[in-house]
């Protein structure tokens, strides 16, 4: 029998064990919450992002997300500093003289995640996948021009174009939607557009953990063929406010925020000022540009589109809305990207007397006692529209409104959303519209197309520009062009004079910023604006 010394040891004990079991219980099913936690993984970079990052199927735009596209799906070529194309998933490639055979050389020893082998086969149902959508992929210029596409051998795939098109490597590039899928991840009739059995890529990050709108956590790919990536996990978190995110960052929970408005650029500089952080800024990545519709009948002479572009102060409205993070453009397309460093344009300085001068040329005069300008009894009102969502849209907006207010213009702001702003530059049902274009790796190409064709809103606005039909004939032959130095005369030409006659006006470069924690190191900018930054990142231990 027990004595009551030994009964009350007993219950003593019996209490510790529950208390100390109720605490285990309440730390395992904490940490089973958190699926990543901090404190089962050192070696995991955590980050925030305002979307969910989609069905991960790499054939598919919408809401599918860019950055993670990248981290599971790769190109056979890939766009580096300059413009430089390399090759990746393609050791090597061989371009026929007349610019329509395309041999590619695949990498050998390159597996899917699942460890199935990537060759000529898998590369041929991509494609073949890709082509039976064409009302999805049209846009891709080089994919309309496709006549077969053959698998030579494992390791050899043609494909033949009905016309040469030089951007056919660099749109290769691109991260959607010719990037591979394996095997394991075709549905039984071999169509994604519906979607996909799973995300088998050969990229360097696999899909581990996901939970809708909530969290994605990626794992590194250990049987990767390039260079692995230092950390071991990416930790996704959704957070759509912006205001949430630098709560989130501040308060430790993540490691990093980084891209195009994801943080604000007052919350950057103030988180910046700190000195407890450490900072990235890219080079740029596109132009913000005033796009002027020439068919208006107050923007149909020159004389006041180039009044318009010397009557503000582009370097202090540039400085003084971004924070001095981006930098007031020279040209309409950045000079980092391919064909654009060697292009002479005139030169446009804030000069507010030769704004007025030139008005007055045009016949736009100020009446006496009054401060709107007029013609014919017309008053000079012109209509800007821009992103109501886009801060920076709106305060450039606001600046312009006041400086051209200066030399006599009445200008009418008016926000609406993005897709009202698209649709409305589309049907030429716009004055100026404040736009930025594609980047890399979709320009300068991209950009040229979109102005030589109808229905998107630059070719309309050019309308009244005397060499249109010139520069239209320039445009079509840049892609045919096989000739490197002709293909520089031509973009050379034909962007010089669709900035020197004043319809397309250079804002600012845009720029994407990165904020993140002390230990986190060798952090840089993919150089396409799409991909993902995170193969050369490693974290203090």
């Amino acid at each position: 029998m027990f004595n009551e010394k030994s009964k009350r040891n007993i219950l003593l004990t019996t209490v510790f064990v529950l208390i100390l079991s109720t605490l285990l219980l309440g730390c395992t099913n904490t940490s089973s919450d958190d699926s990543a936690s901090k404190a089962d993984h050192d070696n995991m970079l955590t980050i925030a992002w305002p979307r969910d990052v989609g069905e991960m199927n790499p054939h598919v735009y919408n809401p599918s997300q860019l950055f993670a596209q990248s981290m599971v799906y790769e190109p056979l070529v890939s766009y580096g500093d300059g413009g430089e194309l390399k090759p990746h998933l393609a050791e090597s490639w061989d371009i026929s003289e007349d610019g329509k055979v395309y041999t590619f050389h695949l990498r050998q020893n390159v597996k899917f995640a699942d460890g199935t082998s990537f060759n000529a086969d898998i590369v041929k149902k991509n494609f073949d996948t890709i082509l039976n959508h064409m009302d999805l992929h049209s846009w891709l210029g080089f994919l309309t021009k496709i006549d077969r596409t053959e698998v030579i051998d494992e390791h050899t795939f043609k494909m033949t174009l009905t016309e040469p098109y030089y951007p056919t490597i660099q749109e290769l590039a691109v991260v959607r939607p010719v990037r591979f899928l394996g095997e394991a991840g075709f549905p039984e009739d071999g169509d994604t557009s519906n979607g996909v059995v799973e995300a088998v890529g050969t990229g360097p990050w696999i899909l581990d953990e996901y939970k809708a709108d909530e969290y994605a956590v990626f794992k590194r790919n250990e049987n990767y063929w390039g260079e692995l990536p230092e950390v071991e996990k990416i930790q996704v978190k959704i957070i759509p406010d912006a205001e949430t995110r630098v709560l989130a960052f501040e308060k430790g929970e993540l490691d990093l925020i980084y891209g195009e408005g994801t943080i604000s650029l007052d919350a950057f500089k103030q988180l910046e000022s700190t000195e407890k952080y450490e900072t990235s800024i890219s080079d740029p990545v596109a132009t913000r540009l005033l796009v002027m519709n020439t068919k208006r009948e107050q923007l149909a002479d020159e004389r006041v589109r180039q009044a318009l572009h010397y009557g503000f102060n582009k370097e202090a409205m540039v400085d003084g809305i971004t924070s001095g993070l981006e930098e007031a453009a020279d040209h309409i397309l950045p000079t980092n990207f391919p064909y654009t460093s060697k292009i002479d344009v005139m030169s446009v300085d804030y000069d507010v007397e030769k704004a007025k001068s030139l008005l007055d040329e045009a016949g736009w005069t100020l009446p006496k006692g009054k401060t709107v300008r007029e013609k014919d009894g017309q008053p000079l009102e012109i209509e800007l529209m821009y992103d109501s969502a886009e801060l920076i849209q709106k305060a450039m907006a606001e600046t312009l409104q006041s400086e051209w207010a200066a030399i006599g213009v009445n200008l009418k702001i008016v926000g609406v959303e993005l897709a009202d702003q698209v649709q409305r530059f589309k049907d030429n049902k716009f004055d100026i519209n404040i736009y930025s274009n594609f980047g890399a790796p979709y320009d300068p190409h991209t950009f040229v197309n979109i102005v030589a064709t109808e229905g998107y809103g630059f070719s309309e606005a050019i309308s009244a520009y005397p060499n249109k039909d010139e520069l239209l004939e320039q445009m079509a032959r840049v892609p045919q062009t096989t000739d490197d130095e002709e293909r520089q005369q031509l973009y050379s030409t034909v962007l010089s004079s669709l900035q020197d006659q004043g319809a397309i006006v250079p804002v600012s470069y845009l720029k994407k910023t990165a904020i993140y924690k002390k230990d986190i190191t060798n952090f840089t900018f993919s150089a396409n604006r799409d991909e993902h930054p995170f193969t050369g990142i490693s974290i203090k231990q």
